[in-house]
């Protein structure tokens, strides 16, 4: 999959999306980034921290898929931002940071159709 075409497809699919960006197992960038335009919220360092944090949080949740299955996303929701986990296989993670007013099924909808497309082209 071409994975910077995915992300610019994320971001095209609502302008309350700030942020679209897959990560390797490693918590290395392998494509995506911000909305061009918006200043990031975090410094590089607590960036960093935040996707190792995710990352962690994506590998347990393999191990509890044993028993309750794949995580397919996960949503936390801070006070000037929502943040998705959306979990591609094994290698990859997709973190979506969007402003707090986005319709969350709509954008978890939205995601996962896109995945599946780029994933057939």
């Amino acid at each position: 999959m071409d994975y910077e075409k995915f992300c610019r497809d994320i971001l095209d699919s609502d302008d309350k999306i700030r942020f679209a960006t897959v990560y390797d197992q490693w918590s290395e960038r392998v494509a995506g980034g911000m909305r061009p335009g918006l200043q990031n919220l975090l410094t590089d360092r607590q960036e960093k921290e935040l996707v190792t944090l995710s990352v962690l949080d994506w590998k347990q949740r393999k191990e509890m898929a044993k028993w309750l299955g794949k995580t397919i996303y996960t949503m936390a929701e801070f006070e000037q931002v929502k943040r998705f986990s959306f979990y591609l296989g094994d290698d990859d993670l997709l973190l979506v940071s969007t402003e707090k007013e986005v319709q969350t099924k709509k954008t978890v909808d939205d995601v996962i159709r896109l995945y599946y497309e780029n994933k057939s082209s």
